[in-house]
């Protein structure tokens, strides 16, 4: 570690609260507001109700932006994991499980249904990415069956709908080849995120936080962030279904 890595301030856990609080916003924007308080509102025969669609509408708007912090310092950790966990199958079988897991919290919080094929969570994503980090860590002779890898998974993720799709696993793959060249990372995965969405642009602060990192793993829960995932999501949709029902 480096004298400037050790001056930032951002230990490993610091950037992983980020994340977890810029997606919970994120998510409470893409589940509470757009799929029930936006559509009530929306839909109400009612006079007067513009100025709350509004202010709801407004709301929602940026809750999304503060969420796309949150994608880049997940790729970000999943990279500093892969290059510093004692088992790597471990920590791939890990992801799976929990994207299994997940999945039907992240339909009924996104789509307000059990089972919605379109779309798959982000820990498929994360799974896939790290499996090609597994890839070029293996074969680091063969940099071609690495981007093979890339390509083929990149493409099953666009081809399955999973968060961020293709994109997302490029990213993660960007900021694995060139996690000595910070800058050139940040950029590159930028474009990336871009092309995704005008929306990813929100994202830059998540590299500006990147760039406090200081190497450190820092005091964080074990396993909180995957136990977290499905329990907020189903939170979210039961909030949604029986409490805004009540309140509005």
């Amino acid at each position: 570690m480096s004298q400037r890595e050790a001056s930032m301030p951002f230990s490993g856990g610091a950037l992983k609260w980020i994340a977890i609080f810029t997606m919970l916003a994120d998510h409470i924007g893409a589940c509470l507001l757009e799929i029930f308080v936006l559509n009530y509102y929306g839909s109400s025969p009612l006079a007067g109700q513009v100025d709350n669609l509004y202010f709801w509408a407004s709301l929602d708007a940026v809750l999304r932006r503060i969420g796309r912090i949150a994608f880049p310092i997940f790729c970000f950790l999943l990279v500093e994991g892969a290059l510093h966990t004692r088992n790597s199958r471990k920590y791939l079988l890990r992801l799976l499980a929990f994207a299994v897991v997940s999945e039907i919290p992240f339909d009924l919080a996104l789509h307000n249904t059990p089972f919605f094929w379109g779309t798959q969570n982000v820990f498929f994503t994360l799974f896939l990415g790290l499996l090609v980090i597994l890839v070029f860590q293996r074969y680091p002779a063969d940099a071609w069956k690495g981007m093979l890898a890339l390509v083929v998974l990149a493409s099953a993720a666009e081809l399955c709908g999973t968060d961020y799709g293709a994109v997302g696993v490029a990213v993660i793959v960007v900021m694995y080849l060139l996690r000595d060249r910070l800058l050139a990372a940040a950029s590159l995965s930028l474009v990336l995120l871009v092309l995704l969405s005008r929306l990813e642009l929100y994202c830059i602060p998540a590299f500006l936080a990147i760039a406090l990192y200081n190497g450190k793993r820092g005091r964080q829960p074990k396993y909180f962030f995957y136990v977290f995932y499905p329990v907020h999501l189903l939170l979210l949709w039961a909030i949604g279904n029986y409490v805004l029902p009540v309140w509005m």
